[in-house]
């Protein structure tokens, strides 16, 4: 099976890739796929995690400065740890890693290329269970959070108790080896140059 990991500020792309993947993949369910819109957590999910495949689009985050200090570090995890497939719409100010393709190619090209890429790595056991970083429930907690949404409003959205979003953040950083609350909004040390 493979892991994949789809990072890309605007939800619809995120959840469109990820539905065509599975329809692409058919019931086999060679594909766990987990999406995020934040580089810094999307750099943790790849040190934890370890995707077989990145598929990124850093346009909207290379022009964000609260952002565009994750992409070098996030681009030198992706080149030591995993292969990388950037979508742009538009030129890459960054080192190139990884294979890129245009944003707006066709999906049977996304298709043979996404192919192609995984084809490059080491072979993966496709019977293998492998399982997310993170549950749906808590990449909605997380998703609300960094927009800083209150555990209150998180509780009545998700109509569940205070306590369990509490719960759900404990969960999240621990997993994601983040030292405290406020660690997921503060730049790292080796980002901020």
């Amino acid at each position: 099976m493979y892991k994949i990991l789809i990072v890309d500020r605007c939800s619809f792309t995120r959840t469109g890739l990820e539905a065509w993947l599975q329809q692409a993949n058919g019931n086999a369910s060679s594909f766990l796929v987990t999406q995020l819109s934040s580089l810094m957590l999307a750099k943790a999910h790849v040190e934890s995690w370890r995707p077989h495949l990145v598929i990124a689009d850093f346009t909207s985050f290379q022009h964000d400065p609260q952002q565009a200090h994750f992409i070098p570090s996030l681009l030198t995890i992706c080149e030591q740890q995993t292969r990388l497939l950037h979508l742009q719409s538009e030129a890459f100010i960054f080192r190139n890693v990884g294979t890129a393709m245009a944003k707006k190619a066709s999906l049977a090209a996304l298709e043979e290329t996404l192919l192609a890429v995984l084809q490059r790595g080491p072979k993966v056991n496709p019977a293998r269970v492998v399982t997310p970083l993170l549950t749906r429930q808590e990449e909605k907690v997380l998703s609300l959070w960094m927009e800083g949404t209150s555990n209150e409003a998180i509780a009545s959205e998700m109509q569940i108790a205070g306590k369990t979003v509490y719960t759900y953040k404990r969960n999240i950083r621990m997993k994601l080896k983040v030292e405290n609350r406020f660690s997921p909004f503060i730049p790292s040390a080796e980002c901020v140059e």
